[in-house]
C-alpha cells in the first residue's frame, strides 16, 4: 500500500532546516511591555512588547532563567525586559517554500531568553503615596 502524501505535511528538508538551525551570536535587547501569560511546566513566558523585536513581531515567547521566581512575576503589569535575541537565518530555498507553499513569511528562526527584568512604575500615583506612608 503506498502512504499519499499528506497537503499539510511540511518536506522533511524543511524540517531538517529549522531543527537544525544555526543560532548566531545574540543581541541584547531592552524593551518595555507587560507578561501575557505564564507556562510553568516549561519555564517561559508570553510577553507584549511596545516596540516590536526584528521580525515585526509585538508578541514573543521568552525562556525564564531559574534566578527569575516566575511567581513572583504580574501579569499586566510594565516592566522593563532585559533580553537575548537569538536570529538563525533560513536558507532562501526553505523561505520561498513556506512562502509559496504555506503562506508563512519567514525567513530565519527567533528564540528569546530573558536575562532580567524590573517592574516599572508607570504613571502609578497611588504607588509613590503608599511609598511616602511608610
Amino acid at each position: 500500500m503506498v502512504k499519499k502524501k499528506k497537503e499539510d505535511e511540511i518536506p522533511e528538508w524543511v524540517t531538517d532546516e529549522i531543527q537544525n538551525a544555526k543560532f548566531k551570536k545574540p543581541e541584547e535587547l531592552k524593551k518595555s511591555g507587560y507578561i501575557l501569560e505564564f507556562y510553568y511546566e516549561d519555564n517561559k513566558i508570553d510577553v507584549q512588547l511596545y516596540d516590536a523585536v526584528e521580525d515585526g513581531r509585538h508578541i514573543v515567547t521568552m525562556d525564564v532563567p531559574k534566578s527569575v521566581k516566575m511567581d513572583d512575576l504580574l501579569k499586566g503589569e510594565v516592566y522593563e525586559f532585559v533580553f537575548d535575541q537569538h536570529k538563525a537565518p533560513l536558507s532562501k530555498k526553505v523561505s520561498e517554500y513556506l512562502e509559496k507553499e504555506k503562506e508563512i513569511e519567514m525567513n530565519a528562526i527567533y528564540q528569546f531568553e530573558l536575562k532580567s527584568l524590573e517592574l516599572l512604575d508607570v504613571g502609578s500615583n497611588e504607588a509613590e503615596d503608599d511609598d511616602a506612608e511608610e
